[in-house]
């Protein structure tokens, strides 16, 4: 064995410029695929993350499929709200009233989504996830406060509200009118992004000038807190139930689980993950068809040396091992290569991501990812160098030994 490692190395020494050229292109698949799987796994992780914080949720909305896609369908009543307080396992049930409306902030008109909510139900809904925005001086606090059940007139605005829809930031205590009515700003809340960055781009306001100074008086949406997570898919289909019939209609309500959003997004997830891997595994199939061009010249060029190795007693599958193994060691370096590559990609990507977009989204390297791209390559290689070793095993030694 020490013989066969010491011809290996020779080899390889011997021709550098095509053996760095071949693990180059193991290097680069096999971190393409490392890289993207990583990022795929942020991904996952960053959205799972948001949902999971909700597990306990069923978000219930009315509306029905129409030539597959979701179309608006009226919308609910405090007589609903009533009803699905009263199913058993319901722990709180928050109605939110939301509209489009013009939103106007020094001579600037956006059509931005407005939210009634019962200060109280704001916590139902969001837990402690949605903050106010820290004011980011040290002692200053947060930016303004919540609202109250006496307010009227102010209102809560999401981070993009705040810094991106206008050319000039909205600030607490500043105005802005909303419909014709002019309303302050008593808070500013913290960017939220990912699964929950409709928050960004929404103002609240208190149910009680969402009724009567914007006139919107049905519920969009209603959220449902559950005692029980695991009884939350029976409760979502009483609630659909229930509601069906105040309204005598069918399919009128469509309940949604946070339980569900998960299973579905954990199949999304997985074929997102099978295309990048196909993906990157073009360039590995590009690295393995290098190698075996690699060892096929390298066949061609040791033909004399091969004769007299079997001139001397060497057998086929000595000859065979020999090639099979210079192939193996050639995808192995390159396979160790490519996940140092693949590390520093995937984070370079996420530094990426956060730059341009300020999404944050980790790059989530497991170990057991960089021990497949490892055996992964040294596969890819040692099926390339699979034919050139065969040719070189079945050699004539008289034919080998006379070629020149």
């Amino acid at each position: 064995m020490r013989d066969y490692f010491s011809l290996v190395y020779l080899n390889i020494k011997e021709r550098k410029a095509r053996s760095i050229l071949a693990i180059l292109g193991i290097t680069v698949g096999i971190g393409a695929v490392i890289a993207l799987i990583s990022i795929g796994f942020g991904m996952q992780e960053s959205v799972m993350e948001q949902l999971i914080e909700m597990v306990d949720v069923i978000m219930v909305m009315p509306r029905r499929m129409e030539f597959g896609s979701f179309g608006t369908f009226g919308s609910f009543t405090d007589r609903d709200l009533e009803a699905v307080k009263r199913i058993s396992g319901v722990k709180d049930a928050v109605a939110m009233r939301g509209s489009m409306e013009d939103v106007e902030y020094r001579g600037q008109t956006f059509r931005v989504e407005v939210t009634g909510i019962d200060p109280r139900d704001i916590t139902a809904v969001f837990g402690e996830t949605v903050k106010l925005e820290s004011d980011g001086n040290a002692g200053r606090g947060a930016k303004g406060r919540d609202l109250r059940e006496n307010d009227r007139q102010v209102c809560l605005i999401g981070h993009s509200i705040a810094y991106d829809y206008f050319d000039n930031d909205v600030g607490v205590n500043d105005r802005l009118t909303i419909n014709g009515s002019k309303f302050r700003v008593v808070g500013v809340l913290e960017k939220q992004g990912g699964f929950r960055s409709t928050v960004d781009s929404q103002i609240y306001v208190t149910t009680r000038d969402s009724v009567s100074i914007l006139d919107n008086e049905g519920v969009s949406t209603i959220f449902v807190r559950v005692r029980n997570v695991g009884e939350a898919e029976k409760i979502a289909a009483e609630i659909e139930k229930r509601i069906d019939e105040n309204h005598k209609l069918d399919d009128f309500t469509s309940p949604m689980t946070m339980g569900s959003a998960i299973k579905q997004l954990e199949s999304v997830f997985g074929i997102l993950q099978a295309v990048l891997i196909a993906i990157a595994s073009i360039s590995l199939l590009v690295a393995g068809m290098g190698i075996m061009n690699t060892m096929l010249m390298s066949v061609m060029e040791r033909t004399h040396e091969i004769g007299i190795m079997k001139a001397i007693g060497a057998k086929n599958r000595d000859i065979l091992s020999l090639f099979l193994l210079e192939a193996g060691i050639v995808s192995g370096i390159g396979g160790v290569c490519g996940c140092i590559l693949g590390v520093l990609g995937a984070r370079a990507i996420s530094f990426g991501i956060q730059t341009a977009f300020d999404v944050e989204i980790a790059a989530i390297v497991k170990p057991v990812v960089l021990l497949d791209g490892i055996a992964v390559a040294m596969l890819v290689g040692i099926l390339s160098g699979l034919y050139p070793a065969r040719k070189a095993s079945r050699m004539s030694p008289v034919e080998a030994v006379r070629y020149e």
